[in-house]
């Protein structure tokens, strides 16, 4: 998968298409939130995306991960309804981001923990 070179992570492109249903900032829940991110696996993809984008926003296949695709979108897709990551669709590909200025006005400190976190050798 090819995506677009973006030289600042935080500068989002000229066109984006518009992010799937998510809940409003006023309207995040913490016991979501936490619920969320309780798996190793969704708290290993915001992690890796809190630490190490390269771009605006990533496709799945840049996370390197070796399951499923239909266990990956569920993953994905329950980050997105908590509210943790905003999520676009182009074309065929679901690209997806940290709700960092959310999260953070919300929930401060959450993110630094997630940050901070050192999966176990198994995760």
């Amino acid at each position: 998968m090819r995506s677009s070179p973006v030289t600042d992570p935080d500068t989002p492109p000229a066109e984006l298409p518009p992010p799937l249903p998510e809940p409003a900032r006023e309207d995040l829940r913490l016991e979501a939130v936490l619920g969320a991110l309780s798996d190793p696996l969704r708290l290993t993809i915001v992690r890796k995306l809190l630490l190490e984008r390269e771009a605006y926003d990533h496709p799945c296949g840049w996370f390197g991960f070796d399951r499923p695709k239909s266990s990956l979108t569920h993953h994905f897709k329950a980050l997105r309804e908590a509210g943790v990551l905003r999520q676009r669709q182009y074309g065929l590909e679901r690209r997806s981001r940290v709700r960092v200025e959310d999260l953070n006005a919300r929930f401060p400190g959450l993110l630094d923990l997630v940050a901070d976190w050192q999966p176990s050798a198994g995760a």
